[in-house]
């Protein structure tokens, strides 16, 4: 990356910000917990019923994380911590702040993304992010692809199923990736996901359906590079940070070329970190281009808002195409660990501070606060 192009990320101004009161709403992980239903409190806390699995709090975030944004919040305004619990609603309510930064992922549902917007735009407070509907499209893996493929955005070929085959007539071309149709930061999504063969196929149909409730998104495999890029603002004044590379060649031997759960908590680990990310990605120009073009298209098409992040994957045609879209990026503060939201954003000369403070000044913007 160029130092002109460097200086055209830099330019986002956090100074001379007048002091809000800001709420931040979050979920926090829990590390050590009982998997046991009957045990557990967390499922009186949310209203919860079914068993808790090893990737449940995958999506939420850490004490870390949430601490470092509300650190960078309280640089310029006032803080106040608001658990995305039963009680979350009557808490808004009482505070009345004048903007809510939202990082909450909910618990329960396929919109549990939306529900915190949607009460806040019952309330009338105005929040950083994307909006419910734009939330819960981007959760349901199917209905982002529909929408995506009518606005001829190439995306994988893919089915919806809500029960294992009964004949071999898919109409897909293996290797396969299953996947839950409604998870975020790799939920459901195993070594075991890549299938080559119907009764592969049928086994984590069968998988997905019973563990998570929900129907499995069948895509047919794309082999080529993978990279995830970050976009912060609105309009025509959103900027989109320097791209990631996810290094598949980096993995142990015999794992496959796919961001697993295994490869994304397990292998990657702050005590045995890889060097997964390549960021600046080293792209031809005329590529690099076409990446961003197809990432501000889907960005806008999905009237996402203040930031996301895009996951892209190369066909066999040197094509990109999106893979996913998440309106709630991972944005872990320590360098160590790869967060690529915060990667991209550091590549650009933006602090962990900055970052956060540029979406929330995004959304004030917005909402004319």
């Amino acid at each position: 990356m160029s130092n002109k192009q460097r200086k055209h990320f830099i330019s986002i101004d956090t100074d001379h910000v007048q002091s809000l009161n800001v709420a931040l709403t979050y979920n926090i992980k829990q590390e050590n917990f009982d998997s046991a239903s009957h045990k557990n409190p967390l499922l009186k806390k949310f209203n919860y019923s079914s068993e808790i699995s090893v990737d449940t709090f995958a999506e939420w975030d850490t004490e870390e994380t949430i601490f470092a944004v509300r650190d960078a919040l309280a640089l310029y305004h006032n803080v106040t911590l608001v658990e995305a619990d039963n009680d979350v609603f009557h808490h808004f309510n009482q505070l009345r702040p004048d903007i809510v930064f939202n990082i909450a992922e909910g618990f329960n549902g396929s919109s549990r993304e939306s529900q915190i917007p949607a009460m806040l735009e019952f309330l009338n407070i105005p929040y950083t992010g994307s909006d419910p509907v734009t939330l819960a499209i981007c959760l349901d893996k199917s209905r982002t692809k529909e929408i995506l493929s009518y606005h001829k955005i190439p995306n994988p070929k893919f089915k919806i199923f809500s029960e294992p085959l009964k004949d071999n007539h898919i109409g897909l071309s293996f290797p396969l990736i299953v996947k839950p149709i409604a998870e975020g930061s790799s939920k459901g999504i195993f070594e075991s996901s890549f299938v080559n063969n119907f009764s592969e196929l049928n086994r984590e149909i069968n998988r997905i359906t019973k563990e998570y409730g929900e129907s499995a998104l069948v895509e047919e495999f794309l082999s080529g590079r993978e990279f995830t890029i970050a976009i912060l603002g609105n309009g025509d004044e959103a900027k989109v940070l320097p791209i990631v590379e996810l290094k598949h060649d980096v993995f142990p031997k015999g794992t496959l070329p796919i961001y697993s759960y295994e490869a994304k908590w397990i292998l990657d680990t702050r005590e045995t970190p890889m060097e997964v990310f390549d960021c600046p990605a080293k792209l031809p120009p005329d590529l690099y281009s076409k990446i961003e073009e197809t990432c501000r298209k889907t960005y806008n098409i999905l009237r996402c808002k203040d930031w996301s992040r895009i996951d892209i994957r190369l066909d066999s045609s040197g094509i990109p195409n999106v893979i996913e879209i998440n309106p709630l990026p991972g944005i872990l503060p320590n360098p160590v660990d790869n967060s690529c939201f915060p990667k991209a954003a550091r590549t650009a000369g933006i602090d962990y501070n900055q970052m956060i403070n540029s979406v929330l000044n995004a959304a004030r913007k917005r909402y004319e606060i």
